[in-house]
């Protein structure tokens, strides 16, 4: 594994060192100036997470293509375990809810019952609803609709209700409360969120992995989007279970026992999780304690801080969440995340992590530092070139070499997992055929160019905000198909529009050809109020969904878990009172 580390070091600093030499070779033009120092410097900030996702996706495509068992290559216990072994430990299901459908919650919970029942093992598994709802009357439909559940599955299936006062530590302090409560009466935990779809397969392959190795602490499993109608989400998680199956196979390769926790859909050790994972106190400006939001990433280091290993399964094994379902919707949970990731400053210098942990840390950090840094980078450039000329300010060759190698880079990942794709007849055919999965590969490569900048900006104006005092919660997450107005779009995304026009004031010159090009960045902040309302629209998600465009593997699937996963089979599972549960468990 040093050896491994070593060599993806190196790679990186290897890619760093020539894109920097491309930037400077394009910067050359006219000598160096104070402004094309600063553009060097906001580069090396973007670089590193830039690289490290463009070599990660790299080794990940080659240990698909080329190695024998891509999975031994990367996790040797997970590969050599047998799923069909019989359970001895007792697994506690982690359901952790905040103002969520008892509908969807049934239904999710039912997906994954009727598995563990039909298996034999359920007695080995104790179903736990931790909810920190606070409105009452929420609450009461929470506690009906579980209480019947209860005893739907009674003699089968055990299930608990419990709801907090206050959500005080969010879900870590849920978590807690119950490792406090009944952690000692299990071995294991699944820890589900509200949107967590996951078959019963899935779930006794973690176990059983985690059964089979002591030192495992945490076993994290390969996350993708659940098919959905929502225009928005489709394309998202289209893009997503691309980019995240070799992206999640390179890091893998060289993090090891160091790899991730997402904080849901994955098995922890309790005795060891409730020794050594409770979070450190942190204090705000005036001296007052304050929440880690973004708990799961400093739970899995101070996991490996202990000696347990942490690491993921890197295939995709229904395995699910729900994506949220416009662009208003998903830049509120991303804006969570900022906020988040951005108190691991903090936290990075705690004392005994591994130097893997620390860099996780760091790239975490940096995931969202790169948004002002790429808003700045392409603010200065502009500056110079409207200061002279694009050709004056930028040799236009490197400039062009450095745009083609920046795309290419952002777009590895996702491009990797497609190559390997449409490699082979059989996976393209799990994805609709070669023709409808480049089709779908092609528009959403351009829907996340349009993305990307909006992003940028959104997570820009809440890092000033956090430097100015600026607090963000962690609220429940809208997961229904709400339209969004041309109000509501505006109100959000018009500062955006503005940012776009005034970058493309500086870079682009209306008779010259060659400088239309960076409409690449700009395009997105130009169209994000329309982006945001045309992809909300029903008919959009509709006629996607009707055609099974940017559809996913689960949507031509056969199998009894995937038929219930398709869109139409999940929204009549909302439909269905709450008090009569998705399956008949008694079959």
């Amino acid at each position: 594994m040093a050896r491994r580390r070593v060599l993806f070091g190196g790679l990186v600093i290897l890619c760093m060192s020539g894109m920097l030499a491309m930037l400077a070779w394009a910067l050359s033009p006219g000598g160096w100036s104070a402004t094309d120092m600063l553009i060097m410097l906001v580069f090396l900030v973007i670089l590193p997470w830039l690289t490290v996702g463009f070599c990660n996706a790299l080794v990940g495509l080659l240990i698909q293509a080329f190695a024998r068992d891509p999975l031994l290559c990367v996790n040797r216990l997970a590969a050599e375990t047998d799923p069909k072994a019989p359970l001895a430990l007792s697994t506690a299901v982690l359901l952790c809810v905040r103002h969520e459908s008892p509908a969807r919650l049934v239904r999710n919970l039912e997906l994954l019952a009727e598995g563990l029942i039909a298996s034999g093992q359920a007695r080995l598994f104790h179903v736990y609803v931790l909810s920190d709802t606070a409105d009452l009357e929420q609450a009461a439909l929470e506690q009906r609709a579980f209480a019947e559940l209860a005893n739907h599955w009674q003699g089968q299936l055990a299930l608990t209700y419990r709801r907090r006062q206050s959500n005080e530590g969010f879900k870590a302090g849920n978590i807690r409360d119950f490792c406090q409560r009944w952690g000692d009466a299990h071995d294991l935990a699944l820890v589900l969120d509200a949107d967590s779809v996951m078959s019963a397969q899935a779930v006794l392959r973690l176990v059983s992995i985690m059964q089979a190795q002591p030192s495992l602490g945490i076993l994290q499993g390969l996350v993708t989007g659940t098919p959905t109608m929502h225009g928005f989400a489709r394309l998202f998680q289209f893009g997503m279970r691309l980019g995240m199956r070799s992206y999640t196979f390179g890091s893998a390769w060289w993090q090891g026992d160091c790899g991730p926790y997402w904080g849901h859909n994955a098995v922890i050790r309790l005795d060891a999780f409730s020794a050594h994972c409770e979070l450190p106190v942190l204090t705000n400006r005036r001296g007052k304690p304050i929440d880690i939001l973004s708990h799961d990433q400093i739970e899995a280091v101070l996991m490996r801080r202990a000696g347990f290993d942490v690491r993921v399964y890197p295939l995709e094994d229904d395995n699910h969440e729900e994506n949220p379902p416009n662009l208003l919707a998903f830049l509120a949970r991303d804006l969570r995340w900022c906020a988040g990731n951005m108190q691991y400053w903090r936290l990075i210098g705690m004392p005994g992590l591994k130097f893997t942990s620390r860099v996780q840390l760091l790239l975490a950090l940096l995931m969202f530092m790169v948004a002002p840094a790429w808003l700045s980078m392409i603010g200065l450039m502009g500056w110079s070139a409207h200061q002279a000329s694009l050709s004056g300010a930028f040799d236009l060759t490197a400039l062009t070499i450095l745009f083609v190698l920046v795309v290419l880079m952002v777009m590895l990942p996702k491009l990797a997992s497609a190559l390997y794709v449409l490699a082979s007849t059989e996976r393209a055919r799990a994805f609709g055929g070669r023709v409808r999965f480049f089709a779908a590969f092609v528009v959403e490569a351009v829907f996340s160019a349009l993305l990307s900048p909006i992003m940028w900006v959104s997570q820009t104006m809440l890092l000033i905000g956090l430097l100015f005092g600026k607090h963000i919660g962690w609220q429940s997450q809208n997961r229904d198909g709400e339209q969004v107005s041309w109000r509501q779009a505006a109100r959000v995304l018009a500062p955006h529009t503005v940012l776009g026009l005034v970058l493309a004031w500086l870079w682009i010159e209306p008779g010259v050809a060659s400088t239309w090009w960076s409409a690449y960045f700009f395009a997105g902040l130009w169209l994000s109020i329309p982006f945001a309302v045309l992809t909300a629209k029903p008919w959009f998600g509709q006629v996607l969904e009707h055609w099974r465009f940017a559809a996913v593997p689960e949507e031509f699937s056969a199998n009894h878990f995937s038929s219930h996963l398709r869109p139409q089979a999940l929204s009549r599972g909302l439909n269905e009172p709450s008090s009569r549960p998705f399956f008949d468990s008694s079959r």
